[in-house]
């Protein structure tokens, strides 16, 4: 006859098996690696199984006779430990058994290696950069690279007090405005670097990640072989937006891959024709607040309040209500030994003009001056 639960008991008992149910049915997807798109990828899950399957016949093994020994010569059933040792024959055993299952598993994890590190006769070269808290994709030979942020639904629900619920935003915190695109079936080679601090680009259906370090290059590459949509994220802790930097990328065949290229040439000779012409106060605010929400106000708070001890407040700064050039060097150069990074890489001529000029007309600035792209671009030189 069994034994009744009290109330509380048997509603713990059932959020229990509410929750192991849960674990069992994404147990797929928990408790193992993904096999992923590529052949390195594949390659990695099956040394993965066959390291795991050779230990779990060594435990099958060891802890069947310790327990098969624990069981049969138990002190209760008369045994007496027996008096031998320095067996010849038994060392020998226990000395090649392993020997042998190491070299197993040498041999294809050796082989894997290799062909991992293999980024000869690559079809495309994309210089990958990180910087806080985005990564910067120039694709080489192709004239063209830009910056992939974190997506505006995603930055916009991540704000404290935004009233927005995270669980509304699909992929939250795992989605970016612009994707990296590559063509199914070409082997890409990526560079990887960083132009502050260590990063990580980390994409699990690719079969691997790589640290992202200022001062040198670290390189990979990756054979895609089906369409999709795969994300990733940073995996170094490198900052108070390390959340923030998710990958996205998106795997294209060569058609629709040709025709995003051609897209993104047009969209490169707009923004360089752009950069001459005189640019209006309100085109310059416009597009200054857009780069503003994405690019400066993890740190300086949507307002420009900063945050104290931390981020400077930019509303009523002294650099932002002083003299033109000062501002446009601190945004372009950073300042060193602080948090403030350079944008001279990051932003084109006009995102840097449009934010410095948003910067000095925006929460009670005022300066009223505008700072067009022409100057940055003088800047330069």
């Amino acid at each position: 006859m069994g034994t009744k639960l009290p109330g509380k008991t048997r509603q713990s008992a059932a959020a229990l098996l509410c929750a192991l149910a849960a674990g069992t049915a994404s147990a797929g997807y928990a408790l193992n690696l993904t096999e992923g798109v590529t052949s390195i990828s594949r390659e990695a899950y099956r040394l993965h199984m066959l390291a795991l399957w050779v230990c779990v016949v060594i435990a099958i093994v060891v802890f069947g006779a310790m327990a098969w020994s624990i069981y049969h010569h138990r002190k209760s059933r008369g045994a007496v430990a027996a008096s031998f040792h320095d067996n010849t024959r038994v060392e020998i055993v226990w000395t090649i058994l392993p020997f042998l299952v190491l070299v197993g598993l040498a041999i294809p994890a050796t082989t894997a290696l290799i062909a991992m590190h293999d980024t000869s006769n690559a079809d495309l070269t994309i210089k990958i950069t990180g910087q806080q808290w985005s990564w910067r994709y120039d694709y080489l030979k192709e004239d063209i690279g830009f910056v992939s942020n974190l997506d505006e639904k995603s930055a916009a629900a991540a704000k404290l007090g935004s009233g927005v619920d995270p669980r509304s935003v699909e992929h939250y915190l795992l989605n970016v405005d612009k994707p990296l695109v590559v063509p199914v079936g070409k082997k890409v080679r990526f560079l990887l670097n960083a132009s502050d601090v260590i990063h990580s680009w980390w994409l699990p259906d690719l079969g691997f990640k790589k640290d992202a370090i200022p001062g040198f290059v670290n390189e990979i590459w990756a054979r895609i072989e089906k369409p999709g949509i795969y994300r990733g994220q940073c995996t170094e802790l490198c900052g108070v937006g390390h959340g923030f930097m998710p990958i996205v990328l998106i795997a294209m065949n060569e058609p629709d891959y040709q025709a995003w290229l051609t897209a993104q040439r047009e969209a490169v000779a707009k923004a360089k024709a752009g950069v001459d012409r005189v640019w209006t106060k309100e085109e310059l605010l416009a597009k200054g607040e857009e780069v503003y929400a994405k690019t400066c106000a993890a740190c300086h708070l949507p307002g420009g309040e900063g945050i104290p001890g931390a981020f400077k407040a930019l509303k009523g700064s002294t650099i932002v209500k002083g003299p033109v050039a000062d501002h446009i060097d601190r945004v372009m150069n950073g300042k060193p030994g602080t948090a403030m990074p350079s944008f001279a890489a990051q932003l084109d001529d006009a995102d840097i003009a449009a934010v410095i000029t948003h910067e000095r007309n925006a929460w009670g600035n005022n300066m009223g001056d505008l700072v067009q792209p022409a100057q940055i671009k003088a800047a330069r030189k």
